[in-house]
C-alpha cells in the first residue's frame, strides 16, 4: 500500500553523525520535526536549529515552501536562519581582516536563500554592507596599498551579497544615499578596477535606473556615456553585455525630451560601431544575454522614429512643404521658378503634373498624402533621404514610372508612405523592447542610418518587383503583400550586413516566390477526393503518435529555463526533464546555462506525473496573473505555462522560445491524455501526412518493392579498372 500523501520519506544529515532516515508528517508543524531530529541526537535548544536541503543550494526549508520537500531528498540539520544571520553580521564588524573577509563570502553565498536574506535585512544587513562600500576606500586605503587581491575580494563579495540581497525585492531601490551611489559608479568609472567589482558595480547601477526614476537622475548625473565606452572595447563578454544593459536602462528611462539628446551622444561615441567591431564581429560567439541586450538596444534605437511616425504634416507649414519641393527639384532638375514667372494656373498646372508624376495620391496638395498617422512624416524624411543620397536610383525610379502608361505606373508617393507603415510594423517602432526576445539584426548596426538605408533598399525592391508583377494601380496591395514576404523572407536569415540583405532580396524575385508559394502549396495541399480523404484519415491516428513519441522524446533530453526577475541576470537558470518511463519530471537549478543533457542525478526536485492535476497557460499562470497586460509582458505571457499539481502548488514555467513551448505544453499534454492542440503540432502532423501520402500514391506499377534490402556486391578481382587522370 503507497503512503499517505503527506508522509514524505527523507534522509536527514548532521555533521559527526550517520544520517537519519526518517518519514516526515506534512501536516505536523515544522518545529515539531525539528524538535523531534534534535531529541533523535540529543541535541539542546531545537529553537536554534533548521532544516536545509543538503545541496550546493544550501536553501532552508520553511512552512512555506516545506510542500516542495519530495521523496526521496537529503536534508541536513543546521543553525537556523535567525543564528547564523546574527553571527555572520558579528562576523563582518570584526577587526580581523580575515574574519571579515571570510564572513562576507559567506554572506555572499548565503543571501540567494531568501529565508537567510529576510533575517540578514531583519538586523538592518542593508545599511551595514552600504556603509562599508561608501566608506570602503578611506577605511582600507593602507589595505588596498599593501594587500590589493584581499581589498578586490571583499569588495567584490560585499557587492555580491548586496546584489542578491537587493534581488529578492524585500527593500526597496530608493532607500539608498547619493554617497553610495557616487562610490558604486566610482568603480565604473575606474579604468582599473576588478572584473568582479565592475561585474558587480555595472549589475547596481543597472537595477538602480530600472527600479527608480530618481535613482535614474542621480545615476545619470554620475556616470556618462563616454565613461561606459572603454568597458565595451575589452574581452571580457559578461563586462560587454553588463555595460549594454546599463546604457539600455539609461536610454529606456530617460524622459523623452532626453532620449534623443542621448542617442546623438551614443552617435558621436561612435557606440554603433564599437559594437559591431568589438562586440558582433568579436572572436566570440554572441551569447543569449548579450543578443538580448542587443535586440533592446535596437528597438530604442528604432523607438526614436515614433516622434516622426506619429507627427501628421501641416499642410500650412512652408518649412515641410519646401520638402515636398525638394523632392520634385531633384527629380525633375527644376530650379525654384520667382513668383512673377507665368500666370498662377499654369505653374498650379505644372505642379499638378509632377506631383502625379512622383506618384502622390492628391496631385493638387500632396501635402494632405502625409496627415495619416503611422507613418506620418516619416515617410517623407524617408523619401527625402532616398532623393538626396541615392540621387540617381530616385530619379531613375520616378522617370520610369513616369514614362509608363497610367495604369502601370508605379507610385513612388503612395508606395512610399505604405512602405515606411509596413517597414514599421515589421521592425515594432513604437513599442516596448520584450524582457525575453533576442532577435536582433546585426545589419542595422552597420550604418549610422540604418532604417534609412534600409527604406532605400526596399523602395528599389518594391519598384522591382512591380515590374516583374506587371502590376496595375488595381494591383497594388497585392504587391505589397509580395514585397513584405520577400522583406520577411530575407530578414529570417539575419543578414550581417544592408549589402547582404540586398543580395538576399535580388535572390527573392516574384518568380521565386511563386516557386516557394506553390511548393508549400503542394507540401500543405492534398487532393480533395474521397480516396485520398479516406486515405488521409486512416494514417493521420499512426502520424499523430508519431508525433506524440518526438513530443515526449523531447521531454526526455529536457530543457533549459531562465528564471525571470525584476533584473535579468545571466546566473537564475533551471533544467527540467522527463524519466526516461514517462512517470516522473526531475526539475532543479543551475548555476549556468548547460552545454548539453544535464544528468537525473543532478536534478534535486521531482514531480509525479501521477500529481499533474491541469496544464495552463498565458494569463491563468500563477506566475503571469501579477504582471499587467503591458506591452512588454505580452511575449513572456506567449511563453508561460504552469503545471497545476496537489494540493495547490504549481511548477512555473517560461520557455525560451516559441518551439520549445509548443513542445513542452504538447507534451504535457500528451502525458495526461488530451489532445496536443499547438500550431507547431498541427504543422508537423500536416507535413507528415503531405510525406506519407505522396509516398503511398506514389505510381509504382510494376515495381517489385523488396522486402529486405539487396545484398552489397562482392568486391571486384582486381581494380585495373581504376587509373590516374594524372
Amino acid at each position: 500500500m503507497p503512503p499517505p500523501s503527506d508522509i514524505v520519506k527523507v534522509a536527514i544529515e548532521w555533521p559527526g553523525a550517520f544520517p537519519k532516515l526518517m518519514e516526515i508528517d506534512q501536516k505536523k508543524p515544522l518545529a515539531s520535526i525539528i524538535r523531534e531530529v534534535c531529541d533523535g541526537w540529543s541535541l539542546p535548544t531545537p529553537e536554534t536549529y533548521a532544516l536545509q536541503y543538503a545541496d550546493s543550494r544550501n536553501f532552508y526549508i520553511t512552512e512555506k515552501n516545506r510542500n516542495e520537500i519530495k521523496n526521496g531528498a537529503i536534508l541536513r540539520l543546521a543553525s537556523s536562519p535567525t543564528q547564523v544571520a546574527q553571527a555572520i553580521h558579528e562576523r563582518i564588524q570584526s577587526s580581523s581582516m580575515d574574519a571579515k573577509l571570510e564572513a562576507l563570502k559567506d554572506l555572499a553565498n548565503h543571501s540567494l536563500d531568501i529565508t537567510f536574506a529576510q533575517e540578514f535585512i531583519n538586523l538592518d544587513g542593508i545599511s551595514l554592507l552600504t556603509q562599508m562600500v561608501e566608506s570602503g576606500s578611506e577605511r582600507y586605503q593602507k589595505l588596498q596599498k599593501i594587500m590589493k587581491p584581499c581589498f578586490g575580494d571583499m569588495l567584490s563579495f560585499t557587492l555580491t551579497a548586496f546584489v542578491e540581497l537587493m534581488d529578492h525585492g524585500i527593500v526597496s531601490w530608493d532607500t539608498f544615499s547619493v554617497a553610495f551611489i557616487k562610490k558604486v559608479a566610482s568603480y565604473v568609472n575606474k579604468t582599473a578596477t576588478d572584473v568582479s567589482v565592475l561585474q558587480r558595480s555595472l549589475a547596481i547601477l543597472e537595477s538602480m535606473v530600472l527600479n527608480s526614476y530618481d535613482l535614474y537622475q542621480k545615476v545619470a548625473q554620475e556616470i556618462t556615456i563616454g565613461q561606459l565606452m572603454p568597458h565595451l572595447q575589452g574581452i571580457d563578454p559578461d563586462i560587454q553585455t553588463y555595460t549594454i544593459a546599463v546604457i539600455n536602462a539609461l536610454f529606456l528611462k530617460a524622459p523623452d525630451d532626453r532620449r534623443q539628446e542621448i542617442a546623438n551622444i551614443l552617435a558621436q561615441k561612435q557606440l554603433r560601431a564599437i559594437i559591431l567591431s568589438h562586440v558582433i564581429r568579436g572572436n566570440r560567439s554572441i551569447q543569449t544575454e548579450m543578443a538580448h541586450q542587443l535586440f533592446v538596444l535596437q528597438v530604442l534605437t528604432f523607438n526614436l522614429l515614433e516622434d516622426r511616425m506619429m507627427t501628421k504634416m501641416d499642410p500650412q507649414d512652408q518649412a515641410q512643404r519646401d520638402i515636398i519641393f525638394e523632392l520634385r527639384r531633384i527629380a525633375f532638375d527644376v530650379e525654384l521658378e520667382p513668383s512673377n514667372s507665368g500666370s498662377i494656373e499654369k505653374r498650379k498646372s505644372m505642379y499638378t503634373r509632377d506631383y502625379k508624376k512622383l506618384g502622390f495620391i492628391n496631385h493638387v496638395n500632396p501635402a494632405m498624402d502625409f496627415t495619416e498617422t503611422p507613418p506620418g512624416m516619416l515617410a517623407l524624411d524617408n523619401m527625402l533621404y532616398f532623393a538626396k543620397h541615392h540621387q540617381d536610383a530616385y530619379i531613375r525610379i520616378v522617370l520610369e514610372n513616369s514614362s509608363r502608361e497610367d495604369k502601370h505606373e508605379c507610385p513612388f508617393g503612395r508606395s512610399s508612405i505604405e512602405l515606411t507603415r509596413m517597414l514599421c510594423e515589421i521592425l515594432k517602432v513604437g513599442e516596448l523592447p520584450s524582457d525575453t526576445c533576442n532577435e536582433f539584426h546585426p545589419m542595422f548596426f552597420t550604418h549610422d542610418r540604418s532604417f534609412e538605408e534600409f527604406f532605400c533598399i526596399c523602395i528599389q525592391l518594391l519598384n522591382k518587383t512591380w515590374k516583374e508583377m506587371r502590376a496595375t494601380s488595381e494591383d497594388f496591395n497585392k504587391v505589397m503583400q509580395v514585397v513584405k514576404e520577400q522583406i520577411m523572407r530575407a530578414l529570417t536569415s539575419k543578414p550581417n550586413s544592408l549589402d547582404q540583405f540586398k543580395s538576399k532580396l535580388q535572390n527573392l524575385s516574384y518568380t521565386e516566390i511563386l516557386k516557394i508559394r506553390q511548393s508549400e502549396r503542394m507540401n500543405q495541399e492534398d487532393f480533395q477526393s474521397r480516396p485520398i480523404l479516406e486515405l488521409r484519415e486512416k494514417i493521420q491516428p499512426e502520424i499523430l503518435e508519431l508525433v506524440k513519441q518526438q513530443r515526449l522524446n523531447r521531454l526526455c533530453e529536457g530543457t533549459c529555463f531562465r528564471k525571470i526577475s525584476n533584473r535579468r541576470r545571466q546566473d537564475k537558470f533551471w533544467y527540467c526533464r522527463l524519466s526516461p518511463n514517462h512517470k516522473v519530471l526531475h526539475y532543479g537549478d543551475l548555476e549556468e546555462s548547460p552545454q548539453g543533457e544535464v544528468p537525473y542525478e543532478s536534478l534535486q526536485d521531482k514531480l509525479p506525473v501521477a500529481d499533474i492535476k491541469a496544464i495552463v497557460t498565458g494569463k491563468e499562470c500563477p506566475h503571469m496573473k501579477e504582471k499587467g497586460a503591458l506591452k512588454q509582458n505580452k511575449e513572456v505571457l506567449e511563453l508561460a505555462f504552469s503545471i497545476l499539481y496537489d494540493p495547490d502548488d504549481s511548477l512555473n514555467f517560461i520557455a525560451p522560445d516559441k518551439h520549445e513551448y509548443c513542445v513542452w505544453t504538447d507534451g504535457l499534454n500528451a502525458l495526461l491524455g488530451k489532445e496536443m492542440m499547438s500550431e507547431l503540432t498541427k504543422n508537423d502532423l500536416d507535413t507528415l501526412l503531405s510525406m506519407e501520402m505522396k509516398l503511398r500514391l506514389l505510381d509504382l506499377e510494376n515495381i517489385q518493392i523488396p522486402e529486405a534490402p539487396p545484398p552489397i556486391p562482392k568486391e571486384p578481382s582486381n581494380y585495373d579498372f581504376v587509373y590516374d587522370c594524372n
